[in-house]
């Protein structure tokens, strides 16, 4: 029975939506003109907002200054200055003479270049024959002073 009374009510709201369907037409025209005169209101908002990336980019960029605590000069361990020199040296420049003197040596594993084979002298600044080059640094740290 309650199908029967949904199906009997079903074609009763078809004959009810032709007679609203005139009406609505009469009252679609006139929001339309409202609707345009809400959009020229949102487009200068947009354009003012892709200006403001302009200036940006004129600015001169500042230039990079370096880390005082890389700069400072440090006084290697008698082990690690055997390799660098035992004047007081920042930390990047022993790093580049440690490269020089892996590179110099051919020191670097053959087969993955982030080993690094150390020979007697690196032997006493790292503590082991073979050393990751990432844990170079770390290991070079502690002869530093």
């Amino acid at each position: 029975m309650a199908t029967a009374k949904k199906a009997a009510k079903k074609p009763a709201a078809k004959k009810a939506a032709p007679a609203k369907k005139p009406a609505a037409k009469k009252a679609a025209p006139a929001k339309k003109p409202a609707a345009k005169k809400a959009a020229p209101a949102k487009k200068p908002a947009a354009k003012k907002a892709a200006p403001a990336k302009k200036p940006a980019a004129k600015k001169p960029a500042k230039p990079r200054t370096p880390n005082a605590a890389f700069m400072k000069a440090l006084t290697p361990s008698a082990a690690l200055a055997a390799v660098v020199g035992d004047k007081p040296l920042a930390r990047t420049e022993v790093v580049k003479r440690l490269w020089d003197y892996i590179k110099k040596g051919k020191l670097q594993d053959a087969t993955n270049k982030r080993q690094i084979n150390a020979d007697d002298k690196l032997k006493a600044v790292f503590g082991k024959a073979q050393v990751n080059m990432f844990e170079m640094t770390k290991l070079v740290g502690k002869h530093l002073s």
